[in-house]
């Protein structure tokens, strides 16, 4: 076999690691930030076994690494900017080549927000010249582990009681897990429905990170 069969071969073995629908899942809820076994297990819906035996096919595929704390199996992405941007570009790719996705796209995602994202590019822009608030929707424990720089914090379950918070006199840029995560989805259609101006930012908080721009966390032990 020669080299570039040999190449080939290996790229064929992580295109089979991502060959799934939960795995591909696990790999999202992992560019949040790390996350053990138990935790995975409960965020996606598995059982431990079926999480841990996806969690070793993409450990296997060099997609995630795995680090013993104690009792405990901690996950991380392998290559986070690269992990990132292949599912990103599959995205892309499905987007465009597959009509199962473009109509799931257009009856769930487009049908509950026709107007343009904020671009990565515009948002700093704004960022900077104080046009804009930035609203992180997920859940706590994934903002504190990281997140866009000036950013509220409010997850959608929290967000019809905590309206005040937001200027008025400001739009609301929203954004979650990633560009199909439908928490910022929601929490915009929620907020024009009490007359905020909000808009979506066009993907979430892993790409980012992979783009290389500033990111925040909160320390452990920092008050809330």
């Amino acid at each position: 076999m020669g080299p570039k069969q040999t190449i080939y071969g290996h790229l064929a073995d992580v295109a089979q690691a991502l060959g799934h629908a939960n795995r591909l899942e696990l790999l999202e809820h992992l560019a949040q930030g790390e996350r053990s076994v138990e935790d995975l297990s409960v965020r996606s819906g598995l059982t431990f076994a079926n999480t841990s035996r996806h969690l070793q096919i993409l450990r296997r595929a060099r997609l995630v690494n795995a680090e013993r704390r104690g009792k405990r199996i901690i996950y991380s992405l392998a290559g986070e900017s690269e992990v990132t941007g292949l599912i990103y570009a599959l995205g892309r790719v499905g987007e465009r080549n597959v009509a199962e996705i473009d109509r799931v796209m257009a009856d769930y995602f487009r049908a509950r927000d026709a107007l343009e994202a904020v671009s990565r590019e515009d948002l700093i822009v704004r960022m900077r010249d104080g046009l804009v608030t930035v609203l992180d929707v997920r859940p706590r424990d994934e903002f504190e582990a990281g997140h866009v720089p000036g950013a509220l914090n409010i997850p959608l379950s929290e967000l019809a009681d905590r309206l005040a918070e937001l200027p008025d006199e400001r739009e609301v840029v929203a954004y979650c897990r990633g560009p199909w995560c439908v928490l910022s989805f929601e929490a915009v259609a929620a907020l024009r429905e009490r007359g905020l101006q909000s808009r979506r930012l066009e993907d979430g908080f892993p790409e980012w990170k992979a783009a290389g721009l500033p990111v925040e966390a909160v320390q452990p032990g920092a008050a809330h």
